[in-house]
C-alpha cells in the first residue's frame, strides 16, 4: 500500500506484486554509482543518485532480488506515504489518517528510525515519538489494543524523513542492515563492514579476472567478499531468509522462492581460474578467517598464511591486492608511520607491474610515510572514520625508468 496527499488528504494508492513503485536503496558514501549500476544490470529503472543512496523503480521481484544480491547496498526501503506538515499537530493528523491496519497487525511490533532537517522539527526523536502516538492511538480507536514497540527486533521496521514540512514514511524491506551478510561466525579485533569491503572491491575493479590478494586479511572479509563474487554467490546467500520484507501482509512466497532460486543457480557458474590469497602476522585473526572461510565452504578457494607481509609475496601472474591495514584507531601500532613506511618499500621491493594495489586508511600522517604517488584518492567512511582508499600501480624498476623506456 501507498498513500500520498490529495485534496488534503491521506490517500491510499493500491497496487499488486508485478506494479512498480519507487525505493530506495541506502548505502555509504562514495557508492553511490557502483550500487545504481548493480540495480540497473538487475532491471531498475528511473535510477537516480542522491546522498548515501540511490532512488529506483522496480516491481516486489525486484526488490527481493536487491536484497538478495546487492553487495553495496545497506537497506532496501519502500516508500509508502507522503504529505506536508507545517506543525506537530499536523504530523499526528496525518500520521493518524493512514490506513496502518493494511500494513500492521495488532500483535506485532514496530519500530520507527528518525531523521529530521529544517526549522519546523529539529528533534528527530520527537517526531518518531509523534508517529508512534498516532499509530497506537488509531489501533486502540478501532481494534481496543495496540502493536508494541521493540527497538531491537521489531517486525515492522519504519523510516521517517522529514526535510522542513516534506514528509515520507518507508518500510525498511531489509531488516537487519545488509552489511550483516551471515558468514562472520569467527571475528577479529578490527573486522571490516562487508558492505565496506565490497564497494571498495568494486572501485578497484575486482572481477574475478585475476589473482587476489590481501596482506593483512585480519578475519578474511575482503578474502571472502572476493571469492563470493569469482564464485557468482548471492551477498546475502548466507543470511538466508532473514529479511523484513517476510513479515510483510504484501510478501509472495512464490515469488521469493523464484528469485531466490534463480540467482542460486548461478553458483558456481564461473572459469575462475585464478588465486585468492591472504596473509596476517597474528595467528589468532587467521584462525578466525579459517572458520569463517569453513563455514562459507570458500575454504578450498582461499589460501591463507601466517607471517609478517614483507616476508610474503603475492601470488605469481596479474594480481590486485586490496588491504585494510591498521590506522592506529582499535588496533595500537608502536611505530605506524614505520610500518607504513615498510609497507610501501615491501610493494616496491616485492610487487611488480603485474601487481595493483589499493589501500584504504584514516591516519593521512601515515600514508605520507608509504613513499608511492597514489594514482586515485577515494574519499569513504570506515565507521565515523574520514578515510582515503588509494590505488598505487606499480613497475618493474624505477617509475622513471618506466617512461624512459616508453619515449623509446
Amino acid at each position: 500500500m501507498i498513500v500520498q496527499k490529495q485534496n488534503g488528504r491521506v490517500v491510499p494508492v493500491e497496487g499488486g506484486s508485478a506494479s512498480k513503485f519507487k525505493m530506495i536503496a541506502k548505502t555509504m558514501m562514495g557508492f553511490e554509482e557502483i550500487l545504481a549500476d548493480e540495480l540497473r544490470e538487475m532491471g531498475a529503472s528511473n535510477i537516480e543518485l542522491l546522498n548515501r543512496a540511490v532512488a529506483f523503480e522496480g516491481d516486489m521481484r525486484l526488490l527481493y532480488r536487491a536484497n538478495y544480491t546487492c553487495r553495496t547496498a545497506l537497506s532496501i526501503l519502500k516508500p509508502f506515504a507522503e504529505f506536508e506538515a507545517n506543525n506537530e499537530q499536523e504530523l499526528y493528523d496525518n500520521i493518524y489518517r493512514i490506513r496502518w491496519e493494511k500494513l500492521l497487525d495488532v500483535d506485532c511490533t514496530f519500530m520507527i528510525d528518525s531523521t529530521t532537517s529544517g526549522e519546523i522539527f529539529t528533534h528527530s526523536y520527537y517526531a518518531a515519538l509523534k508517529t508512534k502516538d498516532a499509530i497506537v492511538d488509531r489501533f486502540r480507536r478501532n481494534f481496543g489494543k495496540r502493536p508494541t514497540i521493540d527497538t531491537e527486533n521489531a517486525d515492522y521496521k519504519f523510516n521517517l524523513h522529514i526535510a522542513d514540512n516534506h514528509v515520507t514514511l518507508l518500510m525498511n524491506s531489509s531488516g537487519d542492515t545488509l552489511n550483516k551478510r551471515g558468514y562472520r561466525v569467527g571475528v577479529g579485533v578490527a573486522p571490516i563492514n562487508e558492505v565496506l569491503a565490497a564497494g571498495m572491491l568494486k572501485l578497484a575493479g575486482w572481477k574475478a579476472d585475476c589473482n587476489f590478494y590481501d596482506p593483512m586479511c585480519g578475519s578474511g572479509t575482503l578474502l571472502i567478499e572476493a571469492a563470493m563474487v569469482a564464485n557468482n554467490i548471492p551477498a546475502q546467500y548466507y543470511r538466508g531468509n532473514n529479511f523484513a520484507f517476510r513479515r510483510w501482509k504484501e510478501f509472495n512466497l512464490g515469488e521469493w522462492k523464484s528469485v531466490k532460486e534463480q540467482e542460486d543457480r548461478k553458483i558456481g557458474n564461473t572459469d575462475f581460474d585464478y588465486e585468492i590469497w591472504g596473509n596476517d602476522i597474528d595467528p589468532q585473526v587467521i584462525e578466525q578467517a579459517e572458520k569463517n572461510l569453513q563455514f562459507t565452504k570458500l575454504h578450498k578457494d582461499v589460501m591463507l598464511h601466517i607471517g609478517s607481509f614483507e616476508n610474503q609475496e603475492p601470488p605469481e601472474g596479474r594480481t590486485l591486492i586490496v588491504t585494510n591495514p591498521p590506522y592506529g584507531e582499535r588496533i595500537k601500532i608502536e611505530d605506524l608511520n614505520g610500518m607504513y613506511e615498510k609497507l610501501g618499500d615491501t610493494f616496491k621491493r616485492l610487487y611488480g607491474a603485474n601487481c595493483e594495489v589499493w589501500l584504504i586508511s584514516s591516519d593521512f600522517e601515515a600514508l605520507k610515510h608509504i613513499g608511492l604517488h597514489p594514482t586515485k584518492k577515494i574519499p569513504l567512511l570506515n565507521g565515523a572514520l574520514d578515510c582515503r582508499f588509494l590505488k598505487f600501480e606499480l613497475y618493474d624498476g624505477s617509475r622513471k625508468a618506466k617512461y624512459q623506456q616508453a619515449e623509446q
